[in-house]
């Protein structure tokens, strides 16, 4: 019955008006095409928004921009640069570390050692023993304390130190003064930081005639070594939209226009 009825207005559409049935699918068609385009404008949006965002960049590790007021010097056997210590209260007279742009939290490394001067004569006495419990403090440049770090070891022998400083004026020139003990420090900096100040808190030397401590400022009271930082680097700032390209696409349009302005006038003339 649908088929016969259809097909019966079909027959009446022609007699009415010949094109009546193009129409009809003209407008089917029509209305066929913005259905899929209103399909594809909610579907690739979606897609877009189901995009993963390209991974974080890799984190970086690699030697800082470091400044060291007071350089003990190179070490002979192990070629390190030695950094020494000083007590203080502020961070601008400390070492001194500057963090590059940075994404997230920065992870500083070092060694920390303690700074024993030698004696050959009371080390053949036995009379060298010396324990060392050094405390440093890493800080904000608003001297906010970020993080501790100490280092604790004992002095016997000279195999006891870790390596002598060239440079100075003692047997085969080397200097009195050589670090002894290793600690290793891993201390996590906040983002906001862009640079951080490494001070000295207090100096415990037990020894064989007592004890003593150190606190006051600009004394040197430990030594560090092999700075490191590891940090994921900050991403691109986005580049700006507009400005410029408007500025340029607006001259150049009243250029056109005045370009036409004046054909108009040759034109007339």
């Amino acid at each position: 019955m649908r088929s016969s009825t259809s097909i019966c207005i079909r027959e009446d559409l022609r007699r009415i008006e010949p094109d009546a049935e193009l129409k009809l699918r003209a407008t089917y068609y029509t209305d066929s095409v913005f259905a899929l385009l209103l399909l594809c404008t909610l579907i690739v949006p979606a897609q877009r928004a189901t995009r993963k965002p390209p991974p974080p960049p890799p984190p970086v590790k690699m030697a800082p921009e470091m400044t060291c007021p007071a350089p003990l010097g190179v070490g002979v056997a192990t070629k390190a640069s030695f950094c020494d210590v000083m007590t203080g209260r502020d961070p601008a007279a400390g070492i001194l570390i500057k963090l590059p742009p940075h994404k997230g939290p920065v992870t500083l490394t070092f060694e920390l050692h303690n700074r024993h001067t030698y004696s050959e004569e009371q080390t053949k006495a036995n009379r060298a023993y010396s324990r060392y419990t050094a405390t440093i403090g890493v800080l904000t440049m608003d001297n906010t304390l970020i993080s501790r770090a100490v280092v604790q070891n004992e002095f016997r022998k000279a195999s006891d130190l870790l390596d002598r400083i060239g440079g100075g004026a003692g047997p085969g020139g080397v200097k009195a003064v050589a670090p002894t003990g290793t600690e290793p420090i891993a201390i996590t900096i906040p983002e906001p930081e862009d640079e951080v100040s490494l001070l000295g808190e207090k100096l415990t030397v037990d020894r064989i005639d007592g004890s003593a401590t150190y606190s006051s400022p600009g004394r040197p009271i430990a030594l560090i070594s092999n700075v490191m930082i590891e940090y994921r680097p900050a991403p691109p700032k986005p580049a700006r939209k507009g400005g410029r390209g408007r500025q340029a696409a607006r001259s150049g349009r009243s250029v056109g226009r005045v370009g036409q302005v004046g054909r108009v006038d040759e034109v007339r003339t």
